[in-house]
């Protein structure tokens, strides 16, 4: 298969790229760092990335971005970072990407137990989190071409423990190779329109 990983050079993406790229053709996209540039907070240069890398069988996303914060400190603006970046960013991933996805192919994307059992400071995250899951079981009845659509919904992995562990206290860290397989069922598997969360 031909895959595109965005935000293959980050924490969960390279962990998922290392996985399908031992049996497929790879391709890893991001705003720096990366073989092939893409910024996920504009559609131009989506629609670009897939006007370069052409035709492919899956469509991965492990990218977007949103604002953690207090939410008194929270302005307008703050709360369209994450709009922008990982709500759209990812919605128009699959609007344009369907154009380029080949017959029976997948597209997934990822959120995060925020969505689920939010923490403080992450009002703006967990709204974000919240759409996206609307978002795919609602397009998985829309879809054509035997195309289909999941997210991956991860609790705190450990490779982000370090970095996050004061914001998700007794939380139980997911080994990264149980995140993983999120990503292996719904590239591999049949499912469609599937929230596959990753708390335990």
């Amino acid at each position: 298969m031909k895959i595109v990983v965005v935000g293959g050079n980050g924490t969960i993406g390279q962990k998922v790229v290392n996985h399908f790229r031992k049996d497929n053709e790879v391709l890893v996209a991001g705003r720096s760092s990366a073989p092939v540039s893409v910024d996920l907070a504009d559609s131009k240069s989506i629609a670009a990335l897939f006007e370069e890398i052409g035709k492919v069988n899956a469509i991965i996303c492990t990218a977007g971005e949103a604002k953690w914060a207090p939410f008194t400190e929270l302005s307008e603006e703050d709360f369209y970072i994450g709009l922008r970046s990982k709500l759209m960013g990812q919605v128009n991933l699959v609007r344009i990407g369907l154009d380029y996805l080949e017959p029976s192919g997948s597209i997934t994307l990822t959120t995060g137990i925020l969505a689920d059992d939010p923490v403080p400071m992450t009002t703006s995250a967990a709204m974000v989190n919240g759409a996206l899951h609307s978002f795919v079981k609602a397009l998985a009845l829309e879809l054509e071409n035997k195309h289909r659509v999941n997210v991956v919904s991860s609790g705190l992995v450990e490779d982000a423990v370090e970095k996050y562990a004061d914001y998700f206290p007794g939380h139980h860290p997911i080994p990264m190779e149980k995140m993983l397989r999120g990503y292996i069922r719904s590239v591999m598997g049949k499912g469609n329109g599937e929230i596959i969360r990753i708390y335990q």
